[in-house]
């Protein structure tokens, strides 16, 4: 069942995305070459604590941490640990907060230290894929023009759309109907109504679309082992156009 929100849980659930971006924002100062992924996780568990609300992804079907932090091929899900950022790598992270019986979830990749010509690109064409398929989330369309939106960028730009892995709504569960592919055709799938609040996260490869789990059960990773790259922003459907609920200003602003 899709669930349409009240203007009053969309603005609840605004406040919890909010706070997401927040803590990307905070994660950001402290990217650099030579910090382990365990360390940003406890950075962003101890700012959403200390923001009132609770972690959305620890124990999440079993989920051992805050953040899902995935480096250079990992595509999604990859898991906080001793591993040491180098320069040069890309790392997506993504995040979730529970608060006042709500959620929100965005993910965004950072360069670590100077990257290569070849990733600045990838990470740009991800990013501005997203706000294509935010374009097409308006009243009448259908998730399928989303998902046409991004995938026609990306593999316009030469780079390939993961199947395995879509977005989603989000609500009072942090996964909620309708899923929202990266890829698609216009006029197929789910109607987007007034009310309905989604997220929208294109994971795009530099190589091949395929990919694999990783033996610990949660890490994606490409098959091709080429770099990907993540972003995602919930918004809501609104009859002005789409109301982006989460944002990238704190990480992006000087």
């Amino acid at each position: 069942m899709i669930n349409i929100r009240t203007a009053e849980e969309i603005e609840i659930i605004r406040e919890c995305n909010l706070l997401v971006s927040k803590v990307l924002g905070e994660i950001k100062k402290h990217i650099t070459p030579g910090t382990t992924t365990s360390r940003l996780d406890k950075i962003a568990e101890e700012y959403i604590r200390d923001h009132n609300a609770e972690p959305g992804f620890l124990g999440y079907q079993g989920f051992p941490k805050t953040l899902c932090t995935s480096v250079n091929d990992q595509v999604v899900h990859g898991i906080p640990s001793n591993l040491i950022l180098k320069d040069g790598d890309i790392i997506s992270i993504d995040c979730g907060v529970r608060k006042d019986g709500y959620f929100g979830d965005s993910a965004y990749t950072f360069p670590v230290g100077v990257i290569s010509e070849e990733n600045k690109r990838l990470l740009q064409i991800t990013r501005d894929s997203l706000f294509e398929g935010i374009k097409a989330s308006v009243i009448g369309n259908r998730t399928g023009d989303i998902g046409f939106a991004v995938q026609q960028y990306c593999e316009d730009a030469g780079f390939s759309v993961v199947r395995e892995l879509v977005g989603h709504g989000i609500g009072k569960n942090l996964h909620e109907a309708p899923e929202v592919p990266n890829y698609g055709k216009k006029g197929k799938g789910h109607k987007l109504q007034a009310g309905m609040v989604i997220c929208i996260e294109p994971m795009i490869n530099r190589g091949k679309k395929e990919v694999v789990q990783e033996n610990d059960g949660w890490t994606i990773r490409t098959r091709d082992k080429m770099p990907s790259a993540h972003f995602e922003l919930a918004i809501a459907i609104k009859r002005e156009g789409p109301d982006i609920l989460s944002t990238f200003k704190f990480i992006e602003e000087d």
